[in-house]
């Protein structure tokens, strides 16, 4: 009996193995870059007395008269419509 099938070559020299595998490679290097940047670059603190701050940023912003229709136009936007 002689089988005729030619003889097969080594995995890496098939191009879809390549293909298949660079999707978890490109994955796992993306992760690592996401690490890097997420290590030397963290994000600031909040401040102990963060709230007390935006109220006297609200406050100051009440106070001027110039900036009452900016206020007023981020008050209208965060209630809801009148009922009709």
């Amino acid at each position: 009996m002689n089988n005729s099938h030619p003889p097969s070559a080594p995995w890496w020299k098939y191009g879809y193995v390549w293909l298949v595998i660079a999707g978890p490679v490109a994955v796992v290097i993306a992760g690592f870059v996401t690490l890097w940047i997420a290590v030397s670059h963290p994000d600031p603190v909040l401040e102990k007395d963060y709230y007390r701050r935006g109220l006297d940023i609200n406050k100051t912003l009440a106070a001027d008269k110039d900036l009452l229709p900016a206020v007023q136009g981020r008050n209208h936007a965060a209630t809801a419509p009148p009922a009709r």
